[in-house]
């Protein structure tokens, strides 16, 4: 027993230092806020005051700038085709060659008929220039006279009218070579060689459609064009622009192409309470086509003063809209906001927020306690989408419902 108490005695005493070091008058170890755990870094985005546009997203569809529709304008069998489909043609440029020899002949027999019109009419002329001199001798008689004036004026207005001949078989000869009537791009051919056409039926032989510039056609709720219009009369908002408002197209991969808006209709559609607009988008590389559907943001108005947050920061519910804030020692608030819409993958946010004041953006998974204070850092989208990329480790802590639910 004696050499036991020796043994233990040292370790008594080192035991009674440890707690002598580490505590004083009965108080617990000091060490970081939180349990002991140091502040959990969070991303978090400082607010202030800016113009932000007030984008809306509207579904649209695509028209060319001009179409024109090829059609015949005389009868006749097609004999070739004078075009490449898909191709793009110029003004004049001969697309199909109608069978002529129908109205080469018409023009041949109109040129001959000119000519003996031409004829009558030296002849007529002639005799009346003879009689202008008998008649003022009393060699003939004044009926004599007039006839032969009336009959070479007759022979001036068939000279007219073979000359109307003329052009008319010329027009028909000439709409037998069917020409492209704007510049554009020419689709598929309506019809082959040998197809049987008529001037009557206008038939249609070919569609030309002008896409370096495209209209984008699209509708807006009445309402939000009244709520506009009030809110700019109220000094909420300020106008983007006189007609002049700024259009971005989104196509499928996720590019844009922007455009101005050119007007925006005078009238409601009765059946769907729609007023409708259309915006003109320059499309060089053709990558609008006609009869396509696409996404049309547009920008009509802009707040003078309101925040951007982004979206992963607002936790949105059926109680309203709400953030962390960093607070008074670095301990997140709750705070509710009201949001105004939309800006890209940020929310805009009217009413809740000073300026200057940082909301929390990203970190929520490190918050292992609530209301424990945080370390501030500054909030770097690349950086968060990388990491959400990499995933979170499997025995990563769960994070506390408020974050989650963002």
């Amino acid at each position: 027993m004696g050499a036991r108490l020796l043994y233990l005695g040292p370790l008594a005493v080192a035991l009674a230092a440890v707690l002598a070091g580490c505590s004083k008058d009965g108080a617990a170890p000091a060490g970081p806020a939180g349990g002991g755990m140091p502040p959990a870094p969070v991303g978090v985005v400082t607010v202030a005051e800016q113009a932000v546009p007030l984008q809306t997203e509207l579904p649209g569809r695509v028209e060319a700038l001009r179409t024109a529709q090829v059609r015949a304008r005389v009868n006749g069998v097609v004999l070739q085709r004078l075009f490449t489909e898909g191709a793009e043609v110029k003004a004049g440029q001969a697309l199909f060659q109608i069978d002529p020899a129908p109205y080469q002949a018409q023009f041949d027999s109109a040129q001959a008929t000119l000519a003996k019109a031409q004829a009558n009419l030296s002849q007529a002329a002639a005799l009346a220039e003879r009689n202008k001199p008998l008649v003022e001798a009393k060699a003939i008689s004044q009926q004599e006279y007039l006839l032969s004036v009336a009959s070479a004026k007759q022979a001036e207005a068939d000279v007219a009218a073979a000359k109307a001949a003329i052009a008319s078989a010329k027009l028909n000869l000439d709409y037998a070579r069917v020409s492209a009537p704007i510049s554009g791009r020419v689709g598929r051919a309506l019809v082959t060689e040998g197809a049987l056409v008529s001037a009557a039926e206008a038939t249609q032989l070919a569609l030309i459609q002008q896409t370096s510039s495209v209209y984008v056609n699209f509708t807006q709720s009445a309402n939000e064009v009244q709520q506009l219009r009030r809110a700019l009369a109220q000094g909420q908002m300020r106008s983007a622009g006189n007609n002049a408002a700024q259009v971005q197209v989104l196509l499928d991969d996720g590019s844009s192409k922007p455009g101005k808006l050119l007007f925006t209709d005078l009238t409601v559609d009765a059946s769907s309470g729609q007023v409708a607009l259309r915006a003109e988008v320059p499309n060089a590389d053709g990558a609008l086509l006609p009869g396509q559907y696409v996404r049309v943001r547009l920008a009509q108005a802009e707040l003078p003063a309101a925040m951007l947050l982004p979206q992963q920061a607002v936790t949105r519910g059926s109680a309203g809209d709400t953030v962390l804030v960093v607070g008074p020692d670095n301990k997140p608030q709750p705070r509710k906001i009201k949001i105004g819409g939309a800006q890209g993958n940020q929310w805009v946010v009217l009413e809740g927020l000073k300026p200057g004041e940082q909301v929390i953006a990203d970190g929520f998974q490190k918050m292992f306690v609530p209301g424990a204070p945080v370390k501030p850092v500054p909030f770097v989208a690349g950086a968060a989408s990388a990491a959400a990329a990499g995933g979170a480790p499997a025995s990563a802590p769960q994070a506390p419902a408020s974050a989650a639910s963002r």
